[in-house]
């Protein structure tokens, strides 16, 4: 299937259901991908379909984030999310924490509504200064697609898996200050939506206690072509389980 990078640091502002009006930040470089992981998923593409990938200068990113909150500003339409995404993970830039600090000044200054959102992988909050980062910003989104290893595995396609256990204890760090974001495919390459998958991913919330959680299906082009749609009612239904946690949830 045709999958597209992003061709600019910032993007949109799109429509989002889960967001509201979002205007995109992208620090990585609109001629490649830079992620550590590859999922199948990945409306980007696949990693080595784009190889080279750097980042954006944060002057760059600061000047344009400037430039268009200005814009938005004079015609009355100043986002509801300032939302770090683009082609690949943002937190591997080797600048994030400053970069998420001075969004929030220019934030404060610019667009005080504006929540600041990052969608993550998790895969760098082994690093202090970015677990502080992710901690300072309104809506901490991160990936977490099963709590079963080898489905981990053939979903997200980790440059360096770490096991699921210490996935959940970094997640749990957060003390509830994070929303999950879970894509569940129902066959082909891969199903994460058995009985026992569901399980093992419902224990994994329970411990984690996240604020929120958003659930996913395919909904975009994506690199394998040989993965399923989840059923909408499968998804309502795996939505029922985590409401009864009393956590609030989203379907998408």
């Amino acid at each position: 299937m045709a999958t597209s990078l992003y061709n600019s640091i910032i993007f949109g502002p799109v429509h989002s259901r889960r967001l509201g009006l979002s205007l995109g930040v992208n620090l990585l470089l609109p001629s490649a991908k830079l992620c550590s992981f590859d999922c199948i998923y990945c409306e980007c593409g696949w990693n080595k379909d784009h190889p080279n990938g750097a980042f954006n200068r944060k002057e760059n990113i600061f000047r344009e984030l400037k430039a268009t909150l200005c814009r938005m500003d004079e015609e009355g339409t100043l986002p509801d999310v300032i939302t770090f995404a683009g082609n690949g993970e943002p937190t591997l830039h080797p600048e994030f924490a400053e970069i998420i600090d001075r969004t929030i000044e220019i934030r404060n200054e610019l667009s005080p509504k504006s929540r600041i959102a990052v969608l993550t992988n998790s895969t760098m909050t082994y690093k202090p200064e970015v677990c502080r980062a992710l901690e300072k910003i309104d809506q901490n989104i991160t990936k977490f697609d099963s709590a079963i290893f080898d489905t981990y595995l053939s979903i997200n396609r980790p440059k360096n898996p770490v096991p699921i256990k210490e996935q959940i204890e970094r997640l749990k760090s957060f003390n509830g200050k994070c929303i999950i974001q879970t894509m569940f495919i129902c066959g082909g390459e891969v199903n994460n939506t058995t009985d026992n998958e569901i399980s093992a991913w419902i224990d994994a919330i329970k411990e984690i206690k996240p604020s929120e959680v958003m659930l996913y299906s395919l909904d975009r082009d994506t690199p394998c072509s040989n993965i399923v749609k989840t059923p909408k009612e499968m998804m309502q239904a795996i939505a029922s389980k985590v409401e009864a946690l009393g956590i609030m949830t989203m379907v998408k």
